[in-house]
């Protein structure tokens, strides 16, 4: 008789995706994922086939649910301004809410990178670009409204911004105050006016 699953993939992908957002790849055990998973071993690797291709699904499903979820929501907004300020004070507040301090699991990962491989390098790279096409985006129509001026560089100043994001995320995991950290946005409108 074939094997059979009984647990929801995305369950699944999900509790391992918590191990992995505090532990990092690095620091998580199969140990750690089969007791948070709550399913043994062989069922993990059956389903899944190793701990990369866990990893690379807790991954992509953060970045669909989190980054990608929030950056459509804001650019809904018909003000690139407030959507960049919407940002900026969104990835704030998450970070003092953050008991754990665990900041950003893609940023994690970014930091973490040569120890991933390829398909690793190539969410993050897709999720930070993603991210700057949205300040680029949103500094081109702000200059076509005249609300940015002219001498702002879009690619140069959305490269900035990301900077700035990643500069949150991972100074939030320290011992940085909230006002030190909307000082860092406050910087961040600097660049566009």
């Amino acid at each position: 008789m074939p094997w059979e699953k009984s647990f929801d993939e995305d369950v699944i992908v999900d509790r391992a995706m918590q191990v992995f957002w505090e532990k990092g790849y690095n620091g998580s055990s199969i140990t750690d994922l089969t007791d948070a998973t709550q399913i043994n071993r062989g069922s993990l690797y059956n389903a899944f086939g190793d701990k990369l291709n866990l990893f690379i699904r807790a991954l992509t499903k953060y970045d669909k649910e989190n980054r990608r979820a929030i950056l459509t929501d804001l650019e809904a907004l018909n003000s690139p301004r407030d959507a960049f300020r919407g940002l900026f004070d969104a990835i704030i507040e998450e970070t003092i809410q953050d008991e754990q301090k665990r900041g950003c699991f893609l940023i994690n990962t970014a930091l973490d990178l040569p120890s991933h491989g390829d398909k690793v390098t190539e969410i993050v790279l897709k999720g930070l670009g993603e991210l700057e096409a949205f300040f680029q985006r949103g500094i081109e129509v702000s200059q076509a409204r005249k609300q940015i001026p002219q001498h702002v560089v879009p690619v140069t100043t959305a490269k900035a911004l990301v900077a700035l994001v990643v500069a949150i995320r991972v100074l939030g995991r320290g011992v940085f105050t909230e006002s030190s950290l909307r000082a860092i946005a406050n910087e961040a409108e600097r660049l566009i006016d």
